[in-house]
């Protein structure tokens, strides 16, 4: 055997041996973890669609108001508790944390699939995001203590793997299940947490961590001092506070982008397309109406993440965090705009690739900069306030989706001007006359068709102007970014 096939063996069974280093728990940690994404994103994907759209298709016929302030604030508050429930499992364990979590998050699930009303559907999804604030810190917490130095970068690559794999596979079951009823999509995803709670029952082994007998009002006080101390570096503040502006102009992926284009594209197009290249994949992917559901769609993401993202960060990897993340804030904004700028369901495809690209450049650069600008005493305090501009950008991200978009783009309410334009009196929508009666209700007295209808209201109103608005926010974002690093950060070099 020559030198080079020594080496190229040598090399293999390094990678091979790595592999075995990890321990049972870090395997367990993985699995939970793509079940878990699969749960949220399955239902995630698809819950601006349940929240809003009409009765009769056996969705909730909320406005999009109250879908932006329900999707909003709970997931912006599951993304500010982390900064405490970390501190809670490391007090009462990571296993007991994990069960508790998974028993709210399937309770949570369920209930969302039996309630009607605003209030108790809030109140159960609110539940979701509490299991979720409970299972983040912990799930993340066990990778890193099942890994060392020498593990530690594949095993965090093979966790944001799955992450991604998890993000992909839930929305395409999720968009099969509701086409028989939307019941089965919370079913879906309550039967995965009660597989996790099992898995985690028998399976778990309680990972090696320090014993804090402290009490527990007296770690929380602890906590919030600390993030009082962080919130006294006055250049990380400025920094946390411009990357809530790349969060919400981000999440409106999935707060706006399913409703766009299930209000205002005709995908039957794409069915067609697909439909003459291969009848089996078109009714793989498609409804049985030959359309294809907005959530296939902006689920185009994830698959980009998972072929393009290791190509991406070899390639940002030669630039600065900041620059990177300057540069793919930009990009993104320009993905982001290109959605919402036409009905043409087939520009879908290069706008998220567009925007894909900027968000792989940018996203993962952030979590890079905030380690490498934390004091050395102070690092995991630090990375802790990462979730900060995550529940920032969540919560406006939903404000914007609601109102903005309420203002600007939602169909039924631009029929409904259009109806006061005409001096037609405008009906209540309820339980016994929907927003599809509506709609049908403005084909018979205009005449139209329901595609005539949707191209008449698309160039009287322009609801697509709303890309001025997410666009905006994202290269003011990309921009604040670039003084930051040209003025404050100099300025404090230098002072």
């Amino acid at each position: 055997m020559s030198n080079i096939e020594n080496s190229d063996f040598s090399v293999k069974e390094e990678k091979i041996s790595v592999f075995k280093k990890f321990p049972r728990t870090f395997w367990l940690a993985n699995v939970a973890e793509l079940f878990e994404r699969w749960a949220w994103y399955g239902l995630f994907m698809v819950l601006a669609l349940y929240l809003t759209g009409s009765k009769d298709d056996g969705a909730l016929g909320f406005s999009q108001e109250q879908k932006g302030l329900m999707m909003g604030t709970v997931t912006g508050f599951l993304y500010f508790l982390p900064v405490l429930t970390g501190a809670i499992a490391d007090k009462v364990g990571y296993k007991l944390m994990l069960l508790i979590a998974f028993v709210i998050y399937a309770i949570g699930y369920f209930l969302m699939g039996q309630l009607e009303t605003y209030t108790s559907v809030f109140m159960a999804f609110a539940m979701v995001g509490l299991g979720a604030a409970l299972f983040k810190p912990v799930i993340s917490a066990t990778i890193a203590k099942t890994t060392n130095d020498k593990t530690s970068s594949i095993g965090f690559g093979i966790f944001y793997m799955i992450v991604n794999i998890g993000a992909f596979v839930g929305p395409i079951f999720a968009s099969k299940l509701r086409e028989i009823s939307w019941i089965y999509v919370f079913y879906m995803s309550s039967i995965i947490l009660v597989l996790n709670f099992l898995m985690v029952l028998f399976f778990y082994k309680e990972p090696e961590r320090e014993k804090n007998n402290e009490p527990i009002g007296k770690t929380i006080i602890t906590i919030f001092k600390n993030i009082f101390t962080v919130l006294k570096d006055f250049k990380f503040v400025i920094f946390l506070i411009l990357i809530v502006g790349f969060w919400t102009m981000y999440n409106q992926l999935f707060y706006t982008l399913p409703v766009f284009i299930e209000q205002w594209m005709d995908t039957s197009t794409i069915y067609d397309v697909l439909y003459n290249i291969s009848p089996n994949l078109a009714i793989t992917i498609g409804t049985e109406n030959g359309t294809i559901s907005p959530e296939m769609l902006t689920n185009i993401d994830a698959l980009y993440i998972i072929i393009f993202q290791i190509i991406v960060s070899t390639v940002v990897m030669k630039f600065k965090p900041l620059t990177a993340m300057i540069s793919g804030i930009f990009v993104a904004s320009i993905g982001i705009g290109l959605m919402f700028m036409f009905d043409n369901p087939f520009f879908l495809f290069l706008s998220i690739l567009i925007f894909g690209l900027g968000e792989m450049s940018s996203s993962p650069k952030i979590t890079e900069y905030i380690g490498r600008i934390a004091p050395t005493d102070k690092k995991a305090l630090y990375m802790g306030m990462a979730y900060l501009p995550l529940a920032g950008g969540n919560f406006f991200a939903g404000v914007l989706s609601g109102s903005a978009y309420s203002k600007l783009s939602d169909k039924i309410l631009l029929l409904k001007t259009e109806f006061l334009k005409k001096g037609w009196t405008v009906p209540d929508i309820n339980e016994n006359f929907t927003q599809n009666d509506f709609i049908k209700m403005g084909c018979d007295l205009m005449k139209m068709s329901e595609n005539e209808l949707t191209k008449y209201l698309w160039t009287t109103y322009h609801p697509s102007n709303i890309w001025y608005i997410f666009t905006a926010i994202g290269v003011l974002t990309g921009l604040g970014l670039f003084l930051y690093d040209k003025f404050i950060l100099k300025s404090v070099k230098h002072s």
